[in-house]
Parts: structure tokens; sequence; C-alpha cells
């Protein structure tokens, strides 16, 4: 029998975490029909001798919610080896919703996630109220990589309460019985699961908490009871951890009266507690019957600075603020003026921004991007160490960096995942085997972050590049990114290299792999703004069989689908 398409000669890492073999790939509708030496004839042959060949990457931590409403390509993933996303992620999403609510889904959608509201209500169709609306919806769809969907906790809580809902007060009997049918129904209609947020910097853009924030055990465990009746789904979840024993002992009992797996975000300065003691008890959970897992991120958590993004270092005062609705090139000019400069340097930050100044340090935890990124740079690179070996005050070497390349200039500013200016946390994390790959959050925060490129940072920081320490195994890391990930999805039908198995497949030049600079493009609804962050290296990726993208280049075939997890 021909194949569709045969990947002949490639070093296949299968996703197992077992040695690569050199090895030929056999694809027949959609899925692996052969592995191992192969004879046979393909209507399409794809030489990846010299390359590897890798699962397609599982992205479980995506927030692509308005965008798979109106885009069939999840950009920026799809420039970095993913074919499969999960969005739905920290308890925020579109449904369910009734029409009254919809302006306060976007304005918390925009707080949260920094999606701007200009863009969402350009885009946003809403052509659902129901969870199991908005399912079919994106069912009726055809993408480049395949999506799946969370319930969204703070949706589902103004749904069903209202005013109180997003008041933030407790739900009732009545309240909590409802959310747990609702949940029951999203799982049957093929969600991959739950997500909230216990996060104290999740905020709607007019300031308020997130609904969810001081949800009560009785309402948590009501939800993924939900789940449980349902048999299926995945608890995710994003906490401040400001009393571990008792918020991680309520996480823990929402595990052991549902029996369903969890999975919740861990890095160094994310909470108010030390990250290794709240891994400490998901270990503990684990060795005690418990499946808890510890969502990490590849490198720091930080934010792209500059006059064409979202923020710039000088965005908390007053004087630059003023100027932020002009036009770009007048206000180039506005801030080119010495007057105005004078002033915005005299000035400190405004109340409510004082805790990015601190973060920024004068210069301190400021660096300046190039062609290529630098994601662990030391502090000699830093503004305020290139100041002053220059001899100049470091806040206005920054300012004048900052209007420099025709206000074209980007920083990279990071204290999450780096308090000790390197990414030693980040490889401790990696290796835990309680914890999995996430926090790329492809589809929010898209004029200050591009962090979707998380999976590209994986292979080539820690299984090429990194000269501060030791590598770790590549084989291990397509691991993490591939079956481990789809595992934790609860997807059992991809994640390895294996007949049977879903045809999502990537091959890799790795020795030329890498990530380029972040450029703002405008290409969302309304015009929008976001950045967009290409890479080098991926010579095709396939979903399900088909050639989506090939060396940089997007082809015709949108064989993604949205995932009815069963």
């Amino acid at each position: 029998m021909s194949l569709d398409i045969l990947i002949r000669g490639g070093t296949v890492y299968d996703g197992t975490g077992d040695e690569p073999v050199v090895a030929d790939i056999g694809i027949s509708n959609g899925t692996i029909s052969e592995f191992g030496q192969i004879s046979g004839k393909a209507e399409r042959t794809i030489d990846a001798d010299g390359a590897i060949v890798t699962p397609g990457f599982v992205d479980i931590h995506t927030h692509y919610d308005a965008q798979a409403t109106w885009c069939d390509r999840f950009i920026p993933s799809n420039d970095h080896g993913v074919t499969t996303a999960i969005m739905g992620n920290c308890g925020v999403g579109f449904a369910p919703v009734r029409p009254a609510d919809r302006d306060l889904l976007i304005d918390l959608m925009e707080g949260v996630e920094d999606i701007p509201e200009v863009v969402m209500k350009e885009g946003l169709n809403w052509q659902w109220e129901s969870f199991e609306e908005f399912m079919d919806y994106l069912g009726s769809r055809e993408y480049d990589m395949d999506l799946g969907a969370q319930l969204p906790h703070a949706a589902m809580r103004v749904f069903v309460m209202g005013e109180r809902g997003l008041n933030r007060e407790p739900a009732n009997a009545d309240d909590i019985a409802r959310m747990r049918k609702i949940t029951e129904s999203a799982m049957h209609a093929g969600a991959i699961g739950f997500s909230t947020s216990r996060w104290l910097h999740h905020k709607s853009a007019s300031g308020e908490h997130t609904p969810s924030l001081h949800a009560e055990e009785d309402e948590l465990v009501g939800i993924a009871l939900g789940m449980k009746d349902a048999g299926r789904g995945v608890f995710q979840a994003i906490s401040e951890f400001g009393n571990l024993d008792n918020e991680f002992g309520i996480l823990r009992r929402v595990v052991e009266k549902s029996g369903r797996p969890l999975s919740m975000s861990v890095g160094e300065g994310l909470s108010s507690v030390d990250w290794r003691d709240v891994i400490a008890n998901i270990e503990q959970a684990n060795a005690d019957g418990l499946e808890m897992r510890g969502q990490i991120a590849p490198r720091a958590i930080g934010v792209i600075m500059g006059l064409t993004a979202s923020l710039t270092p000088f965005s908390p005062r007053k004087s630059f603020r003023e100027v932020l609705d002009l036009p770009f090139e007048e206000r180039l000019r506005a801030l080119a003026d010495p007057e105005r400069r004078a002033r915005i340097l005299s000035e400190r930050a405004d109340p409510g921004y004082e805790r990015m100044e601190k973060l920024l340090d004068g210069g301190n935890w400021v660096w300046e991007m190039g062609e290529t990124p630098d994601y662990e740079p030391g502090p000699k690179d830093s503004m305020s160490a290139i100041a002053a070996r220059a001899g100049v005050d470091a806040e206005e070497f920054m300012y004048d960096r900052m209007l420099a390349n025709d206000g074209r200039t980007l920083f990279y500013s990071a204290r999450a995942n780096y308090e000790d200016g390197n990414f030693d946390v980040c490889r401790e994390q990696i290796l835990h085997p309680n914890t999995v790959m996430g926090l790329g959050d492809g589809g929010a925060h898209v004029g200050v972050i591009c962090d979707a490129s998380f999976t590209t940072t994986l292979l080539t920081h820690w299984g090429r590049d990194r000269g501060r320490g030791e590598q770790i195994d590549l084989a291990f890391l397509v691991m993490k990114q591939t079956s481990d990930t789809a595992r934790a999805a609860g997807l059992t039908d991809r994640g390895i290299i294996k007949p049977g198995l879903k045809a999502d497949i990537n091959v890799i030049d790795f020795d030329n792999l890498r990530v380029h600079t972040p450029k703002i493009v405008h290409d969302l609804p309304a015009g929008g703004a976001r950045f967009q962050q290409k890479s080098s290296g991926y010579l095709a990726t396939l979903v399900s069989g088909q050639v989506t993208y090939e060396n940089g280049q997007a082809s015709d075939a949108l064989p993604g689908r949205l995932i009815r997890a069963h």
C-alpha cells in the first residue's frame, strides 16, 4: 500500500525519553502507519537526513480563546513546532456567557491577559451562550493545529451567580450544584478540563480581582465533582499560596475527593512562598497516590518593553504617559524634546506603578534585546552596568537607548525565575519528575511577552546552547514537551512517534534551530498590535499527516480541529 508521506532517514526522538534512532516514518490517513526501515512508496517523501524528528509539541497553557473564534492560524505558536494548543487557562474565557455579561468577560480578559478590548469587541461574534454551544462553534472551524478548550471558572461563576459571582461573594449550595452540572456537561461536550485563578495579580481592566480569587473549598470541590461525574477532565489552577498549608490543602482535597488530576503554575517569584515548598507538597501528594503536577517555564518569566510595546521602562511616570495617545512618530518627537526628557527623568513612579519601577531597579534588571535574543543575560550587560562603564547616568542612558533605532529598540526585563541572574532554578524545575512544561501564554499579554517560543527555547537553550552549566539530554527535553504534556492534558493519541498514533510531527534542523527577536505586527482585528516571534530550523511541521509549515512558510493545509476529549 502506498503511503501518503514518508519521512526518510531522520534521527527520531520518539517522545518516550528513549535514545534516538535513525529511522523512516510512514504516514497514512493522518496516522503513523509504519516505523523503521521502510521500502514502500509514498505520494511524498521528506528527506530528513541530518535532521531530528520529534512528535509535534503539545502546549497545555495558551490563551487563544478569542483568537480561535476569528482566526485559523495560532500565531505565534505555529512558528515553534506546536501541533496541539490547550486554551482556557487561569479561569478566563468566553463561555458560558449571557449576552448581558459579554463586556464583563472582555474586561476581565483584557486585564488578566493583556488582550486589547478593541480587538475583542471587533473580533468576537458571540455565536454561543452555553459552553456546549461554544464548543460546537469551535468544532465548525479549521485550524493549523489542534485546539483543546477548558471550562473557565470566572465565566461560569458570573453565568451562575451574576453580580454576586463578579463581586467574589461565597457560592451557596444551589450555585455549587449548578456549577457542578455545568462542569459535567462541559466535560461530556469534550472539554479538556476546568481552570481557575486564585492569584492576586489577575485583575480586570477595571482593576477588580478575578471572580474566582476567593472561591471557597466547597465550591472548588463541587466543580471537581462535576468532572468526577463525567469521568474525565483535568483541574488547572494558579494560586497566590499566601498560606501554603491552607491553600495547598484545599487543592489537595480537590484531587482527593474528585480523583481528577491537577496542575498548577509554579515558578520562582510567582507567589509569596518559596517555589521549592510548593514542589515539595506536589511531590508528597504524588507519593500519596494523588496526580498533581507543577506547570513550569524553561526560562525566566519577564516582559518586553519599548515604544512599540505596551510598556517601557518609563511607563510608570506621568509625563511619559501624557504622550501615549499620540501617533508613533509624534510621540517619538515629543519624547525627544529636552524639556520633556528632563521632566520624565526627574519623576518617580505614580501610585499603582511602584511595583514595576521596583522590579526594573534603575536599569539593574533591564537588558537590550539583540537580533538573537539572550534570555539569560549577565549583570555586566544590564543597562545600568553599561551606563556605569560609559560614565553616564543609568536612566538617562536607558531613555536615550529607548529613542534609538527610530524608537524600535526593545528591552527585556526578568525577575521571576531569575533572582540569581541565571536559569539554575529553571533547570531544577525541568528535571523534577512531577513538573510539566507550560506557562507560555500564547495568545495573551500580546504587547509585553512572546513566550509561545518556550518550546524552541527548551530545545535550543537546554539541549544545545547553555554555557553556564550542564545541558539536559535532548531525548528527555522532547519527552517533556510531547508525551508528558499530552498525558497532562489527558490526551493519549499523540505525543509519541509510534504506529497507530496521530501523525503530528516536527522535522528539525537542530544545529540551526533558533528564535529571532520578537517584532510588533498589526494583524489583530481593528488593527491591533501584538508581538510575533519567528524561528529558524523547523524544516517541516505536520498535523494529522499534513504538512502545515515548511521552512517557515505556511502551506494551504488546515488539518487542525477542536479536540473533543473523551
